[in-house]
Protein backbone atom coordinates (compact mmCIF):
# COMPACT_ATOMS: atom_id res chain seq x y z
CA UNK A 1 0.00 0.00 0.00
CA UNK A 2 1.32 3.29 -0.86
CA UNK A 3 1.94 6.22 2.12
CA UNK A 4 -0.60 8.69 2.54
CA UNK A 5 0.17 10.57 5.16
CA UNK A 6 2.40 10.03 8.32
CA UNK A 7 0.19 10.21 11.12
CA UNK A 8 1.32 12.48 14.34
CA UNK A 9 3.69 15.66 14.35
CA UNK A 10 7.36 15.84 14.02
CA UNK A 11 9.58 18.16 15.05
CA UNK A 12 13.26 18.38 14.93
CA UNK A 13 15.38 18.91 17.78
CA UNK A 14 18.82 20.53 16.21
CA UNK A 15 20.85 19.64 18.89
CA UNK A 16 20.16 15.82 17.93
CA UNK A 17 21.43 14.00 15.39
CA UNK A 18 18.86 14.25 12.40
CA UNK A 19 19.39 10.60 11.68
CA UNK A 20 18.45 9.33 15.32
CA UNK A 21 15.26 11.38 15.31
CA UNK A 22 13.99 9.87 12.03
CA UNK A 23 14.93 6.26 12.93
CA UNK A 24 13.42 6.92 16.46
CA UNK A 25 10.07 8.64 14.77
CA UNK A 26 9.50 5.61 12.27
CA UNK A 27 10.37 2.88 14.34
CA UNK A 28 7.53 3.86 17.08
CA UNK A 29 5.13 4.32 13.98
CA UNK A 30 6.13 0.94 12.65
CA UNK A 31 6.04 -0.92 15.97
CA UNK A 32 2.66 0.54 17.23
CA UNK A 33 1.34 -0.08 14.01
CA UNK A 34 0.38 3.08 12.97
CA UNK A 35 2.21 2.35 9.85
CA UNK A 36 1.16 -1.45 9.02
CA UNK A 37 3.05 -4.22 6.66
CA UNK A 38 3.17 -3.51 3.54
CA UNK A 39 3.09 0.14 3.61
CA UNK A 40 5.90 2.14 1.11
CA UNK A 41 8.19 4.80 2.07
CA UNK A 42 8.87 6.44 -0.34
CA UNK A 43 12.35 8.75 0.33
CA UNK A 44 11.12 11.98 -1.13
CA UNK A 45 7.49 11.84 0.45
CA UNK A 46 9.47 11.10 3.99
CA UNK A 47 12.04 13.68 3.15
CA UNK A 48 9.33 16.50 2.59
CA UNK A 49 7.48 15.33 5.52
CA UNK A 50 10.47 15.65 7.99
CA UNK A 51 11.50 18.98 6.03
CA UNK A 52 15.20 17.09 5.58
CA UNK A 53 17.76 15.91 2.68
CA UNK A 54 16.80 12.44 1.35
CA UNK A 55 20.45 11.47 3.56
CA UNK A 56 19.24 11.37 6.78
CA UNK A 57 16.15 9.50 5.63
CA UNK A 58 18.33 7.06 3.47
CA UNK A 59 20.15 6.65 6.55
CA UNK A 60 17.53 5.88 8.94
CA UNK A 61 15.68 3.43 6.90
CA UNK A 62 18.80 1.41 6.78
CA UNK A 63 18.59 1.36 10.67
CA UNK A 64 15.56 0.08 9.86
CA UNK A 65 16.30 -2.46 7.66
CA UNK A 66 18.43 -3.64 10.35
CA UNK A 67 15.93 -4.15 13.09
CA UNK A 68 14.07 -6.55 10.28
CA UNK A 69 11.32 -3.31 10.59
CA UNK A 70 11.21 -2.32 6.75
CA UNK A 71 12.51 -4.10 3.86
CA UNK A 72 14.66 -2.21 0.98
CA UNK A 73 14.47 -3.14 -2.58
CA UNK A 74 17.48 -1.01 -4.17
CA UNK A 75 16.47 1.55 -7.00
CA UNK A 76 13.17 0.42 -6.26
CA UNK A 77 11.12 1.04 -3.00
CA UNK A 78 11.53 0.73 0.82
CA UNK A 79 8.14 -0.87 2.95
CA UNK A 80 7.08 -1.33 6.39
CA UNK A 81 8.07 -5.74 6.25
CA UNK A 82 6.00 -8.14 7.91
CA UNK A 83 6.28 -9.01 11.22
CA UNK A 84 9.34 -11.62 11.29
CA UNK A 85 8.09 -14.19 13.57
CA UNK A 86 11.86 -15.58 13.93
CA UNK A 87 13.11 -12.26 14.89
CA UNK A 88 10.27 -11.99 17.16
CA UNK A 89 11.29 -15.60 18.69
CA UNK A 90 14.79 -15.03 19.09
CA UNK A 91 14.04 -11.61 21.33
CA UNK A 92 11.50 -13.32 23.53
CA UNK A 93 14.39 -15.75 24.28
CA UNK A 94 16.68 -13.14 24.94
CA UNK A 95 13.93 -10.99 27.37
CA UNK A 96 12.77 -13.77 29.13
CA UNK A 97 16.50 -15.04 30.06
CA UNK A 98 17.15 -11.41 31.32
CA UNK A 99 13.92 -10.53 33.22
CA UNK A 100 13.97 -14.08 34.74
CA UNK A 101 17.44 -13.57 36.19
CA UNK A 102 16.36 -9.76 36.95
CA UNK A 103 13.33 -10.87 38.85
CA UNK A 104 15.33 -13.33 41.37
CA UNK A 105 18.42 -10.44 41.59
CA UNK A 106 15.26 -7.59 42.39
CA UNK A 107 13.62 -9.91 45.22
CA UNK A 108 16.62 -10.50 46.74
CA UNK A 109 18.19 -7.38 46.86
CA UNK A 110 14.42 -5.34 47.26
CA UNK A 111 15.85 -1.52 45.97
CA UNK A 112 14.68 1.00 47.68
CA UNK A 113 11.85 3.03 46.33
CA UNK A 114 10.90 0.42 43.59
CA UNK A 115 7.74 -1.22 45.54
CA UNK A 116 6.62 2.26 45.24
CA UNK A 117 7.75 3.14 41.34
CA UNK A 118 5.76 -0.17 40.54
CA UNK A 119 2.95 0.16 42.31
CA UNK A 120 2.55 3.96 40.67
CA UNK A 121 2.90 2.65 37.56
CA UNK A 122 0.28 0.05 37.92
CA UNK A 123 -2.11 2.42 39.08
CA UNK A 124 -1.87 4.60 36.07
CA UNK A 125 -1.54 1.73 33.60
CA UNK A 126 -5.03 0.89 35.54
CA UNK A 127 -6.34 4.39 34.76
CA UNK A 128 -5.65 4.35 31.09
CA UNK A 129 -7.38 0.81 30.42
CA UNK A 130 -10.22 1.97 32.35
CA UNK A 131 -9.89 5.34 29.76
CA UNK A 132 -9.62 2.56 26.77
CA UNK A 133 -6.65 4.33 25.94
CA UNK A 134 -4.23 1.68 24.72
CA UNK A 135 -1.28 4.23 23.65
CA UNK A 136 -0.86 5.29 27.06
CA UNK A 137 -1.05 1.48 28.53
CA UNK A 138 1.42 0.51 26.14
CA UNK A 139 3.69 3.23 27.03
CA UNK A 140 3.22 3.06 31.14
CA UNK A 141 4.01 -1.13 30.26
CA UNK A 142 7.47 -0.20 28.91
CA UNK A 143 7.88 1.91 31.44
CA UNK A 144 7.48 -1.02 34.10
CA UNK A 145 10.12 -3.21 32.92
CA UNK A 146 12.80 -0.37 32.29
CA UNK A 147 11.96 0.43 35.58
CA UNK A 148 12.93 -2.96 37.05
CA UNK A 149 15.88 -2.49 34.78
CA UNK A 150 17.29 0.50 36.19
CA UNK A 151 16.59 -1.01 39.67
CA UNK A 152 18.91 -3.86 38.87
CA UNK A 153 21.52 -1.97 37.56
CA UNK A 154 21.28 -3.77 34.06
CA UNK A 155 19.83 -0.61 32.17
CA UNK A 156 22.29 -1.03 29.29
CA UNK A 157 20.66 -4.40 28.58
CA UNK A 158 17.48 -2.95 28.42
CA UNK A 159 18.48 -0.72 25.66
CA UNK A 160 19.75 -4.23 23.88
CA UNK A 161 16.24 -5.57 24.53
CA UNK A 162 14.79 -3.05 23.12
CA UNK A 163 16.92 -2.78 19.94
CA UNK A 164 15.87 -6.24 18.98
CA UNK A 165 12.28 -6.35 19.98
CA UNK A 166 10.78 -4.49 17.30
CA UNK A 167 8.92 -7.70 15.92
CA UNK A 168 7.78 -8.81 19.12
CA UNK A 169 6.59 -5.32 20.05
CA UNK A 170 4.41 -5.41 17.01
CA UNK A 171 3.13 -8.19 17.88
CA UNK A 172 2.14 -7.85 21.33
CA UNK A 173 0.22 -4.42 19.90
CA UNK A 174 -1.68 -6.52 17.93
CA UNK A 175 -2.38 -8.91 20.30
CA UNK A 176 -3.26 -5.80 22.85
CA UNK A 177 -6.88 -5.16 22.30
CA UNK A 178 -8.11 -8.78 22.33
CA UNK A 179 -9.20 -11.37 24.73
CA UNK A 180 -8.92 -9.32 27.68
CA UNK A 181 -5.11 -8.92 27.20
CA UNK A 182 -4.43 -5.75 28.58
CA UNK A 183 -6.54 -6.50 31.99
CA UNK A 184 -3.94 -9.83 32.36
CA UNK A 185 -0.64 -7.27 31.66
CA UNK A 186 -2.01 -5.66 34.70
CA UNK A 187 -2.57 -8.92 36.72
CA UNK A 188 1.05 -9.72 35.77
CA UNK A 189 2.46 -6.43 36.75
CA UNK A 190 0.45 -6.39 40.30
CA UNK A 191 1.97 -10.24 40.87
CA UNK A 192 5.32 -9.59 39.46
CA UNK A 193 5.32 -6.36 41.81
CA UNK A 194 3.76 -8.00 44.60
CA UNK A 195 6.58 -11.07 44.54
CA UNK A 196 9.47 -8.36 44.29
CA UNK A 197 8.48 -6.55 47.39
CA UNK A 198 7.37 -9.93 49.49
CA UNK A 199 10.74 -11.01 48.67
CA UNK A 200 9.81 -14.11 47.02
CA UNK A 201 12.27 -14.86 43.98
CA UNK A 202 10.41 -18.07 42.90
CA UNK A 203 6.79 -16.77 42.67
CA UNK A 204 8.44 -13.16 40.83
CA UNK A 205 10.15 -15.77 38.29
CA UNK A 206 7.17 -17.41 37.82
CA UNK A 207 5.02 -14.74 37.67
CA UNK A 208 7.37 -13.03 34.71
CA UNK A 209 7.43 -16.51 32.93
CA UNK A 210 3.95 -16.17 32.69
CA UNK A 211 4.09 -12.51 31.50
CA UNK A 212 6.30 -12.88 28.73
CA UNK A 213 4.41 -16.09 27.59
CA UNK A 214 1.24 -14.93 26.09
CA UNK A 215 1.64 -13.36 23.01
CA UNK A 216 3.82 -15.91 21.53
CA UNK A 217 1.57 -18.26 22.65
CA UNK A 218 -1.60 -16.60 20.55
CA UNK A 219 0.58 -16.80 16.95
CA UNK A 220 -1.93 -18.99 15.58
CA UNK A 221 -4.93 -17.14 16.55
CA UNK A 222 -3.37 -13.57 15.50
CA UNK A 223 -2.03 -15.03 12.28
CA UNK A 224 -5.58 -15.83 11.01
CA UNK A 225 -6.97 -12.62 12.14
CA UNK A 226 -4.23 -10.37 10.52
CA UNK A 227 -2.78 -12.58 7.42
CA UNK A 228 -0.99 -9.80 5.33
CA UNK A 229 0.59 -8.65 8.44
CA UNK A 230 2.50 -11.98 10.16
CA UNK A 231 5.03 -14.18 8.08
CA UNK A 232 3.97 -17.75 8.09
CA UNK A 233 6.73 -20.17 9.66
CA UNK A 234 9.48 -21.12 7.45
CA UNK A 235 8.94 -24.35 5.70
Amino acid sequence: MALQSLPGNFNLDRSRNATVQVFEHLRELIVTIALEPGTVLARQQLAEYFKLSTTPIRDALLRLEEERLVDIYPQHLTRVSAIDLASARQAHVLRLSVELEMAHQLSKQRPPNLDGSLSDLITRQQQALERKDLESFARIDLEFHRTMYAAADIADLWDLVRRLSGNLDRLRRLHLPLNSKAQRILDDHSAIANAIAAGASDQAREAVRHHLSGTLSEIDALRDKYPDFVLPPPG
